[in-house]
């Protein structure tokens, strides 16, 4: 099957399930020429820093690792406008805001399957990886994961 980023610029490469491709994978901002402030999700507009006088703004790759923030479970299904299938059983999952101290940003995703808030504590390292968030109509929807880094790892 194709496999289709869940929003294309958003992450370089085609995301997988894990372990393979790891190293190439880096999710995608933007920086302004003006302020130098960075952005995730890429700007493609203008600047969205209120005292900037405006810049040009530059595609650039994010550090891959950075320090949670924050996390939570996510234990029911949202309300609409979520697109779900109400007929498919809910499986919880774990949501991880990691602070890129670099870009001084703080990036919300899905945890790594099998990741759960017991996992996490909050100032650990965390890492962005190739994910699949499902299938459908013959794509694999690829998108990102964070992942706990292990000590020494």
């Amino acid at each position: 099957m194709a496999r289709v980023p869940v929003v294309a610029g958003w992450f370089t490469g085609e995301g997988g399930d894990g372990e393979a491709g790891e190293e190439g994978f880096r999710l995608l901002g933007t920086r302004c020429t003006a302020c130098s402030a960075v952005f995730f999700p890429p700007e493609r507009d203008f600047c969205r820093d209120p005292c900037c006088p405006g810049g040009e703004l530059t595609g650039v790759p994010l550090s891959r690792r950075g320090r949670i923030w924050s996390y939570t479970d996510a234990r029911y299904r949202p309300p609409a406008p979520y697109a779900s299938d109400p007929d498919t059983p809910w499986r919880p999952y774990t949501l991880i805001a990691v602070e890129l101290a670099a870009e001084r940003i703080v990036v919300l995703g899905q945890a790594a399957p099998g990741v759960t808030p017991a996992d996490l504590s909050v100032g650990m390292t965390a890492e962005a990886v190739p994910g699949v968030l499902g299938e459908d109509t013959g794509a694999v929807r690829t998108t990102w994961w964070w992942r706990p880094v292990a000590a020494g790892r």
